[in-house]
């Protein structure tokens, strides 16, 4: 096992993972608690995590109440995981940004699509077992590194 890497070093794996990654795991619950997960296609702008899905399908009523969201990108032993606060999306260039990552433009789909930014407000990542004491990268949206 490799020895943990340092805070910086994981803000930079985890910075640098989030811009090439295509996928993530989405989970949400509904207004009732009822939890749901999906994988999605995501881009990170910066400051979110987004996401495009229809806007009447589970994921998309539960992100438009501007819940708690969880995403997790990677594996399971190389793993970040972001909670945060879900907005809707409505810049055309960051829609035009996702289409070029994806090369799909889930504007041109029949189904009406809603995009919701993820916004961080904790953020994690770890490899193995002797990576999670330090895993927290963010708190209360405020990078510790």
């Amino acid at each position: 096992m490799d020895a943990p890497r340092s805070t910086g070093q994981r803000k930079s794996d985890t910075l640098s993972r989030l811009a090439s990654d295509v996928d993530a795991w989405i989970a949400t619950a509904d207004a009732a608690g009822s939890a749901y997960l999906l994988p999605l296609s995501f881009l990170w702008d910066g400051t979110g995590t987004i996401v495009a899905t229809p806007r009447s399908s589970v994921m998309g009523r539960n992100l438009s109440r501007g819940g708690r969201a969880r995403v997790g990108v990677g594996q399971l032993r190389d793993v970040t995981m972001i909670d945060g606060k879900a907005e809707l999306v409505e810049d055309e260039q960051v829609k035009d940004a996702f289409a070029v990552k994806h090369d799909w433009d889930p504007r041109e789909e029949t189904s009406d699509y809603a995009y919701f930014r993820i916004v961080p407000d904790r953020m994690q990542a770890w490899r193995e077992v002797n990576e999670l004491p330090g895993r927290t990268l963010m708190r209360d949206g405020d990078w510790l590194a």
